[in-house]
């Protein structure tokens, strides 16, 4: 832990260590810095907010920052979308009637209260915007657009400056992508992230007793790495932090079937290998299926991109297509018509029924058994019985895991169920609800799907609460 050292391309030019480290540069990583830049929420004077008992608890203290504000006591009694009630609070704040179908403002106001930041630096392997700018740039996103914006910058605001409409309330994936980039520039927050920057490990002691005899209130973080530069050379890097998030999301690592012949060349685990494919011209209308593993919203984009163009498809799930956990069966038929598309193909196309439409067939129920050389799939039916499939391209999109690798033990004591895999919706870390710390460990926070918050609409409410509890920290330090 003696090893960490300046880095000057990292903004960590003094002997000191860091306040705090953010690892995630997507929407949890972004928001988190805004708050700790000195962009204080309050709310309006003359505000109103229709839910009364919020409403009335928010006439108490006026001139209290939320951020200053006991988060258990506001957050009382609200429900929502989201088990967090941090994130229920935050968003109610920032879209006051918007589950009722209003578009009513925001009844905050930000004050930009420099003396207030608290240094930081946000480590991403891409540039602002995480994950988001690995998505197929015309993938529409299952979130209405409004849904997607940050604090004080609405998504239609920013897509009417730059000329550009909301499709059925809803954004593509490359227009929130360039509005989360464009949103770290307008905020003023570029000097805080570091792109390009890959972390191998985050190690940490017990916290060493200061010179005047007393324990630190916390252990100190190492956080090393690689950074690609822009002359793509890579150079190590150490850095110290006092307290450290992890803002990593889910989509690093690609769940696998775990089956025979999984790792041949033509067996993919994401839909970019699809589009490739197409551009290359190896998979055409001509060619075998593509051969879609999956019932989720990733399975239902690439079922919608072959269907586009015209490159036959055969679907496999091992649900039935009614079953209630499916998220078809979860989503308003009038907002998402085109996924409700995909669950009527899933339903009408199955192999078992003639196919009315051309290029298209569903398997419902069906297990892979196992890959062959020679693009054979073998399955197994509801019945027991094996069917094999000649295919061009295997796509297996069957959810991903988060990559804590860097972590000691992957990060694995941190989970709800430390002897379960880690999982954004079944097995989070593990965090104190109003503060987003470790329940583990002091001085590590997790935020967005790692917490299990995974609407970028709901995960602004962890970066809340970790901004609130680091200004609490810095509250309490002695003079």
């Amino acid at each position: 832990m003696d090893s960490c050292r300046k880095d000057q391309q990292l903004g960590a030019s003094s002997s000191e260590p860091l306040e705090v480290i953010i690892i995630g540069n997507g929407p949890s990583g972004i928001c988190l810095s805004y708050l700790l830049s000195g962009y204080t929420p309050y709310v309006k004077p003359e505000a109103i907010h229709p839910h009364p008992l919020l409403q009335r608890k928010l006439t108490e203290a006026p001139e209290v920052s939320i951020l200053d504000q006991d988060l258990d006591y506001l957050s009382e009694g609200l429900e929502g979308r989201s088990q967090s009630p941090v994130a229920l609070l935050f968003d109610a704040l920032l879209r006051p009637d918007t589950d009722f179908g209003g578009n009513m403002e925001s009844v905050l106001t930000w004050k930009h209260q420099k003396e207030r930041a608290i240094p930081h630096v946000v480590l991403g392997r891409n540039l602002p915007g995480g994950a988001w700018h690995s998505i197929e740039g015309s993938m529409v996103t299952l979130s209405q657009g409004q849904w997607m914006g940050l604090p004080d910058l609405e998504v239609k605001d920013w897509m009417r400056r730059k000329r550009r409409g909301l499709r059925n309330s809803r954004a593509t994936a490359g227009d929130i992508a360039h509005y989360y980039r464009d949103y770290v520039t307008k905020k003023g927050l570029g000097h805080n992230f570091v792109s390009g920057a890959v972390v191998t490990a985050v190690e940490w002691g017990t916290p060493k007793p200061s010179s005047s005899g007393a324990q630190d209130r916390s252990p100190l973080f190492q956080v090393s790495g690689v950074l690609t530069t822009e002359d793509q050379s890579q150079q190590p890097f150490s850095l110290c932090a006092h307290n450290v998030v992890l803002a990593t999301g889910t989509s690093d690592s690609p769940a696998q079937l775990g089956i025979p012949g999984e790792s041949l060349p033509f067996i993919h685990h994401e839909l970019s290998a699809l589009e490739a494919a197409t551009r290359a011209g190896t998979v055409t209308p001509d060619s075998e299926p593509v051969l879609i593993i999956g019932a989720g919203l990733s399975a239902a984009d690439a079922v919608l991109f072959a269907h586009h163009y015209n490159i036959p498809v055969i679907h496999a799930f091992r649900r039935t297509v009614d079953d209630p956990g499916l998220v078809f069966n979860q989503l308003p038929k009038m907002l998402y018509p085109e996924y409700h598309k995909v669950h009527q193909m899933m339903r009408e196309q199955s192999i078992l029924s003639p196919s009315p439409y051309e290029g298209y067939r569903s398997l419902p129920e069906h297990q892979p058994v196992l890959f062959k050389e020679d693009r054979q799939a073998v399955f197994r039916d509801p019945t027991g019985f094996q069917k094999v499939f000649g295919i061009s391209l295997v796509l297996v999109l069957i959810g991903s895991h988060p990559d804590l690798s860097f972590l000691p033990g992957a990060g694995a004591h941190l989970a709800m169920d430390p002897n379960q895999p880690l999982s954004a919706k079944r097995n989070p870390i593990d965090v104190e609800p109003f503060t987003y710390q470790s329940t583990q460990q002091e001085g590590l926070y997790a935020v967005g799907p790692l917490a299990g918050d995974n609407f970028v609409r709901f995960v602004q409410g962890g970066a809340l609460a970790v901004a609130s509890s680091l200004l609490g920290k810095e509250a309490r330090k002695p003079p």
